[in-house]
This record gives C-alpha cells, structure tokens and sequence, in this order.
C-alpha cells in the first residue's frame, strides 16, 4: 500500500479539502480529488520531505492553547489601535536570534507569526539563523525576541526536535 499511496494521511486530506472546496460529493469530483490526493502524495515524495514525528502530545496542545490566546489578544490590540486611530504607533522590524532549525519547527513559526494579526514574517536568514519580523506596533524590540523565544520556540523545539 505504501508504494501506491506514499503518504496516506496527507492524500485523504488533500481528497477532504478537495471535496470541501468543490463542495460536492459527486462521482467526478471523487474521482478527480483521488486522482489529485495520490498525485500529491508522489509530489511528496519527489520533494525528499524530511520525515516528521511528533513527539508530545500535550506539548502541541499547550503550543495550540498559546496561539490561540495571543491571536485572541493580539486581535484586540489592533482593534483598538484601528479604532482610535493612534498616530504616534510606531512600527518597525524585530530581528530575533533563532534556535530551531528544524524545517518543520520554522514552517510552523511563520503560520503563526503571519497568522497573528499585528505582526508579520518578513525574512529569515539561514546562515546566521535570524528571523526579521514586521510588527504594526513596535514598543521593545526585546519583548518581541522574548515573547518569540518563550511562548513558541521552547515548544516547538519540544515537538519537533
């Protein structure tokens, strides 16, 4: 089976957000996500994707919790900065000495650093292992370095490394 289908969980997902999207369970969308699932799967394979093993479950969880809640209140903050229409907002760009290295560990940190309203990934420089960061409203340089070390790279360290 592993030889037809490489990469089982991926394909079914790629089949699930197919049928999602198309939203239909006809015989031809079926067919043509199937066919798209498994030709994905053999990308994948193609790619020489590292392999990737999560290790502690309640760690992803406590990660999830965590982004959850900063989404939650970074939310806030930009609507009340958008709301009073602050003028004296300064923003700026963070850059912040990484530790993980992990491809799977930084793929993850930028989901999420983008996803954060507020806040974006604009560059990561693999020699030196820096991350540079767009923040809408930069107070500290230092804070955001802490808050990306803390909250996020021990964590993802954990899972992934």
């Amino acid at each position: 089976m592993r030889r037809w289908l490489p990469f089982p969980v991926i394909s079914a997902m790629l089949l699930g957000t197919w049928l999602l999207l198309n939203e239909s369970l006809s015989t031809g969308q079926l067919l043509l996500g199937g066919i798209l699932a498994v030709a994905g799967s053999w990308i994948l394979v193609r790619l020489e994707a590292p392999s990737l093993l999560f290790r502690r479950l309640r760690v992803i969880l406590r990660l999830g919790l965590e982004v959850i809640v900063d989404m939650a209140r970074s939310n806030y903050r930009v609507a009340r900065l958008i709301i009073r229409d602050k003028p004296d907002r300064t923003p700026g760009f963070v850059r912040i000495q990484l530790k993980v290295r992990s491809h799977y560990s930084l793929a993850l940190l930028a989901c999420i650093v983008t996803a954060t309203p507020g806040t974006s990934w604009v560059a990561y420089e693999p020699a030196n292992n820096v991350l540079i960061i767009h923040v809408l409203d930069l107070v500290d340089d230092d804070d955001w370095g802490e808050i990306i070390r803390v909250r996020y790279e021990g964590l993802l360290k954990e899972i992934f490394e």
